[in-house]
């Protein structure tokens, strides 16, 4: 067994147990009840922690848990509606003019190529 993750809330915890074990992953949450023990330890050794019981799937676990707790790009780029060539915000996928859906990046790259 092997330590993966820890964090001060243990609903974390469990989520990251969850998404783990949906996909196979075998995991097992340690010190959950431990919090009861803070000032005889320091607080981050009572924090919850989550092991991998496969220890060849470390390294799988945590590539899942690096894309989970990766925080989410923002689209920040505005688009065009390619069918009635509306200027869209580039928080939304679909055009409030026609419902046309945002262009795939390959399109967009490959029409940025074109005009440039």
């Amino acid at each position: 067994m092997k330590k993966l993750y820890t964090a001060q809330n243990p609903l974390t915890i469990s989520h990251l147990k969850n998404i783990l074990e949906s996909g196979g992953v075998k995991c097992v949450v340690k010190n959950l009840y431990l919090s009861s023990a803070v000032g005889e330890l320091p607080p981050i050794e009572c924090w919850p922690e989550l092991w991998v019981v496969d220890d060849a799937k470390h390294a799988e676990a945590q590539e899942v848990l690096n894309k989970t707790l990766a925080p989410v790009r923002s689209v920040a780029k505005s688009w065009e509606c390619r069918n009635c060539d509306r200027d869209i915000e580039g928080q939304f996928s679909e055009c409030w003019n026609c419902g046309e859906s945002r262009p795939l990046f390959e399109e967009s790259r490959n029409k940025a190529r074109k005009l440039g």
